[in-house]
């Protein structure tokens, strides 16, 4: 089996589109997903997982009900499954994501946000 070191920043460097998820790794039944962002997601909540934040370069908020998070380069975030949550990405920053392999990025909300299409970089 061939174990390969990820760096963050050359995968982040092949990312030439905002807003379109990339693979980057896989363990178990998890996947390690970056994308590069400049937008206000939608509210939303995954009820059956737990979901990871990682600010990979530039800054984002993550918008809870009664709290606002704010991630900075190597900051990272943790929101318990069934929270409701909004990123919001003021300028262009790029996130790793860990969620269960086949998670929605909307969640419980749906709608024209929604990408099911990931690709493995």
């Amino acid at each position: 089996m061939q174990v390969n070191v990820i760096n963050l920043q050359q995968k982040a460097a092949l990312i030439n589109e905002l807003h379109a998820y990339k693979q980057i790794a896989q363990m178990n039944d998890y996947e390690f997903k970056m994308v590069k962002a400049k937008r206000e997601f939608i509210w939303h909540r995954h009820p059956e997982t737990d979901e990871v934040f990682f600010a990979v370069e530039g800054r984002f908020e993550i918008h809870l009900r009664h709290q606002i998070l704010h991630l900075t380069e190597g900051c990272m975030a943790v929101i318990p499954k069934g929270l409701e949550h909004k990123p919001v990405c003021r300028e262009q920053c790029t996130i790793l994501m860990i969620e269960p392999r086949g998670t929605i990025n909307t969640g419980d909300a749906g709608g024209p946000m929604t990408d099911t299409t990931v690709e493995r970089i």
